[in-house]
């Protein structure tokens, strides 16, 4: 099993729990609603506002806190990093959308790895995703 299914296994099991916020699965995209007007961050199948207006395409790195020991996906620890990575994650495109000038980052590909140093004994999650930065589209005066 490689890690991208065992992500959407993890994934899955947060839907199932309904704690699930950013999208993975499925085959229809979904277009923000009014409902999504604070909403800066949109996750794979997510689509920002129709007017937004493309920029550029960037990638953003982060890794998880480190636990004491080995994880096994789909236990405690590995949740308990896969969570704080995303918290990680959502904090680092919010600092990006505002230094780049954009409005909105729409996550396209992800990859998730876990990362262990054997002298130390710590476990944690690496995430690297890459992003489409856009911004809202200016009124014409």
């Amino acid at each position: 099993m490689t890690v991208r299914d065992l992500h959407g296994a993890q994934c899955v099991a947060q839907q199932r729990k309904g704690i699930a916020e950013r999208p993975r699965t499925g085959s229809e995209a979904t277009v923000s609603t009014p409902a999504d007007r604070g909403k800066r961050i949109f996750w794979h199948r997510q689509l920002p506002p129709l007017t937004a207006e493309f920029m550029a395409e960037h990638t953003v790195e982060a890794d998880s806190d480190r636990v004491a020991g080995a994880f096994v996906h789909g236990d405690e620890l590995w949740g308990r990093c896969y969570d704080d990575l995303m918290t990680r994650t959502e904090a680092r495109l919010l600092q990006e959308i505002a230094r780049l000038g954009g409005d909105y980052a729409h996550v396209h590909d992800e990859s998730i790895v876990p990362k262990h140093d054997p002298t130390t004994g710590n476990s944690w999650l690496h995430g690297r995703f890459t992003y489409t930065l856009y911004r809202r589209r200016q009124a014409i005066a």
